[in-house]
């Protein structure tokens, strides 16, 4: 199989460059691939590039994903913070087949993450890619949904994702760029073509995925999908398994949100960080006692009259022992907690 690539280079630096796929050119030979370059030539990729002429080569390194049931596809994101060894592939990723499509749930860090998902489809299906879900608005979720713009694949989130991108993402852009280096090359910001306030329905060929909008939890864009197929439910990073959580809206609206989760009809989950699939509702164990850890803790700082810059220190330290990364996200967490509890 061959397919369709350019160069692309910063043009503030030039020495850095990588080689970015052009999705929807993958052809048996070179000269097929030739062609449907020559008859639909592809679309520029983002201002602040200098790419080479597109060009056919042998198919690159996929992205490695385990089917977990028929037709579902997850990918396992590393427990780490972005930097240039992992080129920010820290995100559970999954897509899932049906007759007439396929779904991608989350793209991960950056454009190429997007292309090593569209080779390892490619590998098992030649059907097009018709929605790509993004559970919620971090970028480790979001920015390898620009490879597929152009393939004729819509962009689902919350009817509030657009809004948190727009506020967030120059942020993330520039933080991602220097964090990863010329991984990030190629990588541009993606704008929801549907957006779901409550409940959507997806039908890739019976195959049904139900989508909910859920209230502020861990952000206020957090959007699961069940597959009714198989009851595997997609909850994005409302689960977290041994990367600890991360508070980034409101700890009793994430309360409140994991009660209701459990009453979906789910008998396995694709947390957004860890698994990669767990048993349900057993698989939220550890999440509920370390947000009520959180919360005891925090009402006790604030009962005692301790300072948010000291207690951050102590609030859910007895936690550390049972997650990864805890130092880079408790004290946030903490932080999160204590302004919003105090002003109850």
């Amino acid at each position: 199989m061959f397919e369709a690539i350019l160069t692309i280079c910063l043009l503030a630096a030039g020495t850095d460059c990588r080689d970015a796929l052009l999705p929807g050119y993958e052809a048996a030979t070179r000269e097929a691939c030739d062609m449907a370059l020559a008859a639909t030539p592809p679309d520029p990729l983002p201002a602040g590039h200098a790419p080479s002429s597109p060009a056919c080569k042998p198919v690159g390194a996929a992205l490695d994903f385990t089917e977990v049931a028929p037709g579902i596809f997850v990918h396992l994101g590393q427990i780490a913070e972005p930097d240039r060894g992992n080129r920010g592939d820290m995100s559970n990723i999954g897509f899932i087949i049906g007759q007439r499509s396929v779904a991608v749930i989350d793209t991960g860090s950056a454009r190429w993450v997007g292309e090593a998902i569209w080779r390892a489809i490619r590998a098992h299906t030649n059907l097009p890619v018709s929605h790509v879900i993004l559970t919620h608005m971090h970028p480790d979720h979001v920015f390898g949904a620009s490879a597929f713009a152009g393939t004729g694949a819509r962009i689902v989130g919350h009817a509030t994702l657009n809004r948190a991108l727009a506020d967030r993402q120059e942020n993330y852009r520039q933080s991602l760029a220097a964090l990863l280096g010329p991984a990030f090359l190629g990588t541009a910001s993606v704008v929801p073509d549907i957006t779901v306030q409550d409940s959507l329905h997806i039908d890739l060929g019976n195959r049904v995925l139900d989508l909910r909008a859920w209230p502020i939890g861990h952000t206020g864009t957090d959007l699961t999908v069940l597959d009714r197929e198989t009851a595997i439910l997609f909850t994005g990073d409302l689960i977290f398994e041994r990367h600890l959580p991360a508070l980034d809206g409101s700890l009793r609206g994430w309360q409140s949100v994991l009660t209701e989760l459990a009453t979906l009809p789910a008998t396995r989950i694709v947390p957004g960080h860890g698994g990669p699939v767990l048993d349900w509702p057993d698989g939220v164990a550890g999440m509920q006692r370390y947000l009520g850890v959180l919360e005891r803790d925090t009402r006790a700082a604030i009962d005692n009259g301790q300072r948010l810059g000291d207690a951050v220190h102590d609030i859910a330290a007895s936690e550390a022992p049972h997650w990864q990364l805890f130092e880079a996200f408790n004290p946030r967490n903490a932080t999160v907690a204590y302004t919003e509890l105090e002003w109850e």
